[in-house]
Order: C-alpha cells, then sequence, then structure tokens
C-alpha cells in the first residue's frame, strides 16, 4: 500500500533525527499536524518535544529538519519556520498526481471491507404517536452513522426496537375503543400514524378533564387537606399529584391499566385491537421513513423482547455478580463502578427494562454475531445506558466492550420544548411539509430551473427542502441541545445544506457548459495556485475524516467537511477562471478539480442522507 503524506514526512523527520543529532530516530514519537490557514503549508512538525535530544532551540531545530527534508523528501517542496513550528509545503507535482489518481473517482472515501460487524440502532419509536421532530434528530444520527461505519469498512446492520406494548399504547386504544365511534384512517383521511397519535393527545385531554372534576370533589379536597404541604396552593398541590391520581383514583387510568392486564394476559378482543392500530401506526411509520429515505435490515418488538433476559439474571446469579434479596428479588450492586445498587428482576419474578435490554442485546448478538453495538437514544438514558454496558462487562459477554452509547441533546423550536401529550410536538411529516415549502419559496428567487418540467422541478424543491432539514440538524455535534429553524436552514448563504448542493451544481455546471473537453492535457499542468492546493488538500483529507467520524460517532464533522469544502469551491469559483484559464492545461486540470470536488460533496452528503441536485 502506498504511504500517505503523513507517513512519508514521519518517516523523514526519523531520519532527519538520525542523520542531524545522532540519536535513534526510530523510537522517536513526531507530533505533526495540518497547518494553520493563515501560513503557507499544509503540515506542520511541532519541534518543542525534540528539544532535549538535539540539545537546541525549537527554532534551530525547525530550520534543521525543514533543510533536510526539502533537500531529501521530493514530496517537500519547501518549508518555513514560525516560532518553532516547521510548515512543510507539498510540491505540486504530488498534489496534482493525486488529484488526477483518487478523488475523481467513483468511491473515493471508503475504506475496504475489514471483516468487521457492527449493530446501529436508532428511531426506536413508540407506537402511540407519530414520528416527530426529536425522533428525526434519533434517526439521522443513526442512519448517518451507519453510513459512515459502512464508508469505513465495517459490515453494518441498522435495527430498531419498537416500543410497541405498555400503558401508552393502551392510552390510544382506550381513547379509540371509547370514542372512536368506529373511525379509521381511511373514513377521516388521516395519516394512520397520525391517526392513533390524534387519540394519545386525546386521552391526555379526557383524563386531564376528568382530574380537575375530580379536585371539586370532597374526596380530591380530602387528599389535598390530608397530604398537601403547609402554605402550599392547589393548583401547586394537584400538579405534582397526577401521576398518583392516575393510579390510585383515574377511572380511566384504571381502565387503561385493566386494559395493559387483559394484553399480557393474551385476551383475544384486546390483541386484536392492539393489532390493528399497532398496524396503523407502522404504515404510517414507513411512509415517514421512505420520506427521510432510511430503512431498517431488521425490526424488534418489545411485546417479543419484554420476556428475554430472565437466563441471564439467572447466570449473573450462579457467576456471583448478581445477589438476591430476602423478597426474592435479584440486584446488582453497581456503587463500586459509581453507578447505584440496580434491580433486575422484582420479586414476583417478573422483568424490567433493563432486563429485556439484557437479553435483546444477547438476541442481536446471536443474530449477526457483532461486538460492536451503538445505541442512539437520547441523552436522558445516559444513566441507563452506563448501567445496562456495567452488566453486561460483569455477565463477561464477549460483546460488551464494544458498546457505545450515542446520546444526544434535545431539539427545541424558536417557540420553545414540544410536548407529545399535549399535541404540541413537530410531527416529521408536517416538518418536512414545511421545509419543503420553505425550499419552494426561495426557489421562486431563482430562474435556474425554468426549462425542466414541473415534475422535475417539484422534485429538486423536495431535494433542497430535505437537504435544508437533514443538514441543519447533523451539523450540530450529537452531545449538544439544538433549535431547529426551518426558515434558517434553507438560507443559501448560510451554513446550509443548500449552500453545498449549489457548490456540486457548479461542478456540474461547469463540465455541461465545457462540452467535451481533453482532461489529459492535466498532467502536464504546474504552478498551482493557492486556491487549488487548498481545494487539493481538502480532498486528500477525506478518507481520514471519514474514518475519525465513523469511529467517533459524529456526522457532524462530515457535515462541516463538506461546508468547508464547498466554501473553498465558492471562493475559488469567485477568484479564478476555469473555462477561460490562461492555458489548455490550466483548463484541463481546473475541470478535474471541479469533478473531483463534486464527487467528494456527492460522497460526503451521501454519507448523511442528503441527495444533491445536478440543477437548482
Amino acid at each position: 500500500m502506498e504511504k500517505t503524506l503523513p507517513e512519508i514526512i514521519e518517516a523523514g523527520v526519523k531520519a532527519a533525527i538520525t542523520d542531524l543529532y545522532q540519536a535513534d530516530g526510530s523510537s522517536q514519537e513526531i507530533t505533526l499536524q495540518s497547518t494553520r490557514r493563515e501560513f503557507e503549508g499544509e503540515f506542520t512538525v511541532v519541534t518543542f518535544p525534540l528539544t532535549r535530544l538535539a540539545r537546541k532551540k525549537p527554532d534551530e531545530i525547525a530550520e534543521e529538519l525543514g533543510a533536510y527534508l526539502k533537500e531529501k523528501v521530493a514530496e517537500i517542496a519547501d518549508y518555513n519556520v514560525i516560532k518553532g513550528f516547521l510548515n512543510l509545503v507539498i510540491a505540486d507535482d504530488y498534489w496534482r498526481d493525486f488529484l488526477l489518481e483518487a478523488p475523481i473517482k467513483e468511491g473515493y472515501g471508503s475504506s475496504p471491507a475489514n471483516g468487521e460487524s457492527v449493530v446501529v440502532e436508532f428511531s426506536s419509536p413508540n407506537t402511540n404517536k407519530p414520528l416527530h421532530l426529536g425522533h428525526v434528530r434519533n434517526i439521522l444520527l443513526g442512519w448517518s452513522s451507519a453510513q459512515m461505519l459502512s464508508a469505513a469498512g465495517y459490515d453494518v446492520k441498522k435495527v430498531q426496537i419498537i416500543n410497541d406494548r405498555g400503558i401508552a399504547i393502551c392510552k390510544s386504544m382506550l381513547a379509540w375503543q371509547r370514542f372512536g365511534e368506529g373511525a379509521t384512517p381511511e373514513s377521516t383521511g388521516t395519516k394512520p400514524d397520525h391517526f392513533v397519535g390524534d387519540y394519545y393527545v386525546l386521552f391526555e385531554q379526557k383524563f386531564q378533564a376528568e382530574y380537575k372534576a375530580w379536585q371539586e370533589t370532597a374526596e380530591g379536597q380530602e387528599v389535598f387537606v390530608r397530604l398537601g404541604k403547609e402554605k402550599q396552593t392547589p393548583e401547586a398541590f394537584f400538579k405534582g399529584y397526577a401521576k398518583k391520581y392516575f393510579n390510585d383514583y383515574s377511572e380511566l387510568g384504571a381502565a387503561a391499566k385493566n386494559m395493559l392486564l387483559q394484553w399480557e394476559a393474551g385476551d383475544a378482543e384486546t390483541r386484536a385491537l392492539w393489532k390493528k392500530m399497532n398496524g396503523w401506526v407502522y404504515e404510517g411509520f414507513e411512509e415517514t421513513y421512505q420520506k427521510l429515505g432510511v430503512s431498517f435490515d431488521k425490526l424488534y418488538y418489545e411485546s417479543n423482547t419484554y420476556v428475554l433476559g430472565k437466563d441471564m439474571v439467572e447466570l449473573g446469579l450462579e457467576k456471583g455478580v448478581f445477589q438476591k434479596r430476602e423478597d426474592g428479588s435479584v440486584f446488582a450492586d453497581l456503587t463500586d463502578a459509581k453507578l447505584s445498587e440496580k434491580t433486575l428482576m422484582r420479586a414476583d419474578g417478573t422483568s424490567i427494562y433493563i432486563t429485556q435490554d439484557l437479553g435483546t442485546a444477547r438476541l442481536r448478538y446471536d443474530d449477526f454475531g457483532a461486538k460492536r453495538m451503538i445505541y442512539t437514544v437520547a441523552d436522558e438514558q445516559n444513566h441507563h445506558f452506563a448501567t445496562l454496558f456495567e452488566l453486561l462487562k460483569r455477565l463477561e459477554e464477549p460483546y460488551a466492550n464494544g458498546l457505545y452509547h450515542l446520546s444526544y441533546g434535545m431539539v427545541d423550536l424558536p417557540s420553545g420544548r414540544m410536548k407529545s401529550r399535549e399535541g404540541t410536538v413537530v410531527d416529521a411529516d408536517d416538518l418536512m411539509k414545511e421545509v419543503i415549502h420553505e425550499a419552494r419559496l426561495m426557489s421562486q428567487e431563482r430562474a435556474a430551473t425554468s426549462e425542466l418540467s414541473q415534475e422535475e422541478q417539484d422534485e429538486i424543491i423536495r431535494q433542497i427542502g430535505m437537504s435544508a432539514l437533514k443538514f441543519h440538524i447533523i451539523k450540530v455535534g450529537p452531545q449538544k441541545r439544538m433549535t431547529f429553524d426551518p426558515k434558517e436552514s434553507v438560507d443559501m448563504q448560510g451554513q446550509t445544506g443548500p449552500y453545498v448542493q449549489n457548490a456540486y451544481v457548479r461542478t456540474r455546471a461547469v463540465w455541461r457548459k465545457a462540452g467535451n473537453p481533453d482532461v489529459s492535457l492535466a498532467k502536464n499542468y504546474t504552478g498551482l495556485a493557492p486556491a487549488e492546493r487548498e481545494l487539493v488538500n481538502q480532498l486528500y483529507a477525506f478518507p481520514g475524516l471519514v474514518k475519525t467520524a465513523a469511529e467517533s460517532y459524529d456526522p457532524s464533522l462530515v457535515a462541516m467537511f463538506c461546508y468547508d469544502l464547498a466554501k473553498s469551491l465558492h471562493k475559488f469559483w469567485h477568484d479564478h477562471s476555469i473555462l477561460s484559464a490562461e492555458s489548455p492545461e490550466a483548463i484541463a486540470f481546473r475541470l478535474q478539480l471541479c469533478k473531483a470536488v463534486g464527487n467528494t460533496l456527492q460522497k460526503g452528503m451521501g454519507l448523511l442522507g442528503i441527495e444533491v441536485p445536478e440543477r437548482m
């Protein structure tokens, strides 16, 4: 395999240390970094760690190393020294030959298969409501991470666990049973998952009305007098008492809990209603997933997995890593790992969420043999996953050291936080409609696609709108909480998906205008302009950037790379002529440079699930 520039430079520096300072350079660790943009060069050697070995000042070492490398290493054309930092200028010939060899080819940025499997879990919704903005961030992070891992050489399996059972699902079922009057998604003209979600919201509205009425009864007032704190207002008390009321007094709460018990007992009528309403939701989910451009290799259902994990609890007891309390419940003492004592099975032998998560992890390992599993779940569950991973390590599961929680911050709107039960969430479908609407308004100011059919124009508008949505979310590092603003997301001059798409469109437009040029002349081009060198240097960094983003599960790195590359291209486009360049060789090289930038933007945006149109 051909050596990379960092490997070439490192070998050269080690040889220089041996020759110049009569020291063993082969064992010396070399500190290499990218040159800051305000200085000439592409790579910088930090010489401060070499002062003790060379017994000279950093500036002197940098000068001596620079002269040595310039003479001995063909790839290095020049150097400069800034306060002990040795900035190396790579030869034009190297950049030209690299450009004409690698990034103009399809597949640039991807690594060969490494034989390792990875499971990436994302989305994992509840079947009591449609997908919303929070799910969109989850889905985009999970999908992008899967694409990056695939490009880095892994065999990736994309999965989700659908939370299709529990009290929340029973609330939607009960509301439809009591108040639906036989309505269906078809009879109401409602998207199926939205239809079911409306009944979840309706249950909450009915419950709140029931709760408010109860507060005025003698029973409600007696509870307030007995349990209310001194000087506490009725409003404050009852706001915090809702969960207790649901469990102990509410007729609707009792009916929902009874429905759950009937489901667990396998009651035929309850199961039939459950299957029908979940079927509506799955139909709606699939339509949303298609619009988002995502798919899964396998679906897991909580209605199947909730019985898993009990054998692992027994294994933990046998190994002595879990313990039994006097009441028969099982727990693990994780305080030595700075975690809490965790119950794994109730006294009556029933499991809890952590139990089924143990079983699901084992099931996925059995299904795919993957020793790496990525869980894309909001940061509200940080403690849960820290506990789960610690338990699996103590059970000595073969995949325990390859588990990662891709934790992400919540998404807010300019108007504030969303709340599902109150119906104030932004549904994913509505959000997609809105960004496409914003893209349509923006496109009316441009006439570049006016000669295309209406169908073609609509498809471009869809691509622009979806790019705006996806890029605006993905460009923010996963750990950060973020605010999504649809209008800001489509700004053609900002840090946006449409801005990057426009750069790609420019690379395609110049080739259409060029006709059928003789690009073979590019191999004779000499004297690269600084802007050309910068673009090629960015292209050179792309494969390494993809690997880094994949290993850190951070798609924002790819998003910002695409933005920076697009920005460099726009600047190059403004400052330099392409088809009217000074020589046929320059024209050929710049066309190939545009092709390489376009290919890389298409690849990078593709890793984020973003399409790039040919025109816009």
